[in-house]
C-alpha cells in the first residue's frame, strides 16, 4: 500500500470533489481517495505501482488539472 499526493485545481465544490473522486477511483489499484477541497491536496492510496499519468488522466476527465 503506497499514497500519493497531488494538488489538483479548479474544484471549487462538493461536486467537483466528487466527480474527481470517482474519476480517480476507477482506476485500476486505487483503494482510496481522500480530497481536501480548501487546499486542493488529493492524496490516492493505491494497493500497487500505479502510473501517474493514469491518475492525471482520470483527473483531466473530471474536468480539472493536476499541478
Amino acid at each position: 500500500m503506497s499514497v500519493a499526493t497531488y494538488t489538483v485545481t479548479g474544484m471549487t465544490c462538493g461536486h467537483c470533489v466528487s466527480s474527481v473522486t470517482e474519476e480517480v477511483s476507477e482506476v485500476p489499484g486505487v483503494t482510496d481517495v481522500k480530497i481536501d477541497l480548501a487546499t486542493g491536496r488529493v492524496d490516492v492510496t493505491t494497493d500497487g505501482p500505479v502510473e501517474d499519468s493514469l491518475i492525471h488522466a482520470a483527473v483531466e476527465e473530471a474536468g480539472y488539472k493536476v499541478v
